[in-house]
């Protein structure tokens, strides 16, 4: 069996950042193990593809369980199967959320332990400072010449009353902006380029892509390795040191209930044999959710600009007094967001309205003990009744912004929800914000510095080790992750 210092489960958003990281160290040997291919597909690289690739061969393409909530709609999750994962898929929107969102990760994960990571991390094109870094491995850009509809929507929300915040990831989010972006020269700058594409000629670093894992190999209570299937046939690999699973919140948990690492009832149902008894695997997921609200425009919108995705404009809002921070983050797309029960003219425009506090907590689960199985998958929409009421003060506050004077060149009737029952249209309409997180928790799944709970020798750094998701876009606090997972593995092999 081949043996590596570390053996990284994962390419995506984490996972990349972990395995360069260290890879830098020349005398670890590192095999990254992508279940995706290579990312060759133009749209990952072209801003505005982005809703080209989802369903397909670069996406997991999941459904979740039928929502009590949405009517037993069963929506879609795009995730991404490919080097960079869904940091290959995404929105490129970087957002690291507020700062009061870590203090419910624990101890070490406070915001000021974790802004040097982001730092870290960051090319800002603004340059460093207090709140940003330059010269790191992701390039974020801010000053860029936004899209006219997306200007004149910031401009109404500050028309009616929220502050313009020129940078969501300083020291509050609050207000009404500009996205960031992980774009460098008019591309996609995923963690595959931003990370791995830089140093895959080191000979101490390996990338093996449609290499999927099917279970961890354990020796007593101690992980020392990974099978994984490729071109039909099944690997076995040797780590001396760590294996580190940044498979993301769906596949992360699979592979540990495969390998006999879960709840113990749920493991012997489907004939595995129990390694140790964690019920936390699995449980805790949770995600944002997005309503549209769409609005016919008076004249043509203006094609999209070459280099931007069409959302890079957005608003951090409290629904409620008392709140850390934003519970709502209403989205905005100079495009109409129809899905396939709709219809309405090409020029309108899209309101998204956003909620990224949820309190409903769901689940996943194995259905078979075959790791190709589909996984039971319910994220519990609207579940919590302030789920419900924080979703109707989004697209209530999204609809207000249409009225706005800075809106009157572009905005003409509204088309969704126009005169439907609002209840009525978030149940139909409802859908991801592509952020989940929770189903290898620290607390119940890992401990603070990200070790399985019982299990030696074994890490997860992706967002699933998220105890609550931070109240923004999720691809920055997972690169993050995966940076601090990197100096704790180095800093335990040293030891």
């Amino acid at each position: 069996m081949e043996t590596f210092d570390v053996v990284v489960v994962g390419a995506g958003s984490a996972g990349a950042a972990v395995a360069r990281r260290l890879a830098d160290d020349d005398a670890l040997r590192v095999l990254l193990l992508e279940a995706g291919g290579p990312d060759v597909n133009p749209d990952i690289h072209d801003p505005g593809g982005v809703f080209r690739l989802w369903g397909g061969p670069e996406d997991y393409d999941y459904r979740v369980a039928p929502q009590t909530r949405l009517g037993g709609r069963r929506p879609h999750w795009p995730r991404g199967k490919v080097l960079g994962g869904s940091s290959s898929l995404n929105g490129m929107i970087f957002v690291r959320g507020a700062p009061a969102d870590y203090d419910a990760w624990g101890p070490g994960w406070s915001y000021p332990e974790v802004l040097p990571y982001f730092k870290r991390l960051e090319d800002f094109d603004r340059g460093a400072g207090d709140y940003h870094g330059a010269g790191g491995p992701v390039r974020v850009i801010a000053d860029y010449a936004p899209h006219q509809v997306n200007a004149a929507i910031v401009a109404a929300a500050v028309e009616q009353g929220m502050p313009f915040n020129p940078d969501c990831n300083a020291e509050r989010p609050d207000g009404a902006g500009f996205c960031q972006l992980t774009i460098r020269h008019g591309r996609r700058h995923s963690t595959a380029d931003a990370y791995l594409r830089p140093r895959c000629d080191r000979p101490v670093l390996e990338i093996r892509t449609r290499a999927r894992a099917r279970r961890l190999i354990m020796r007593g209570r101690r992980c020392v390795g990974v099978e994984y299937a490729q071109d039909g046939r099944l690997h076995r690999v040797e780590a001396a040191h760590q294996v580190v699973v940044s498979a993301g919140t769906v596949e992360s948990p699979r592979l540990l209930l495969l390998s006999g690492l879960g709840d113990a009832a749920g493991l012997r149902r489907h004939g595995l044999a129990v390694v140790e008894d964690l019920p936390g695997v699995g449980r805790n997921l949770h995600d944002h959710a997005l309503v549209p609200v769409i609005v016919a425009a008076r004249r043509p919108v203006p094609p999209a600009l070459p280099g931007l995705q069409p959302m890079h404009s957005q608003l951090f809002w409290r629904s409620r007094p008392g709140l850390p921070g934003p519970d709502v983050q209403p989205l905005f797309f100079h495009i109409p967001l129809y899905d396939e029960d709709m219809t309405g003219p090409d020029d309108a425009f899209t309101l998204m309205a956003g909620i990224v506090r949820p309190e409903s907590r769901g689940h996943l689960a194995l259905t078979s003990a075959d790791p190709d199985a589909p996984l039971h998958i319910d994220p519990a929409y609207l579940r919590a009744s302030a789920d419900r009421a924080c979703m109707l003060a989004a697209v209530e506050l999204c609809r207000e912004l249409t009225h706005a004077a800075a809106l009157r060149e572009w905005a003409g009737p509204e088309l969704y929800p126009g005169d439907r029952e609002l209840s009525e249209h978030i149940e139909r309409t409802l859908v991801t914000y592509h952020h989940q997180v929770g189903t290898c928790a620290m607390g119940t799944v890992v401990d603070q510095r990200l070790r399985v709970h019982g299990i030696d020798g074994l890490r997860v750094a992706d967002a699933s080790v998220m105890p609550a998701v931070t109240s923004g876009n999720t691809n920055a606090p997972a690169i993050m992750i995966g940076e601090r997972c990197a100096d704790m593995v180095r800093e335990e092999i040293g030891s």
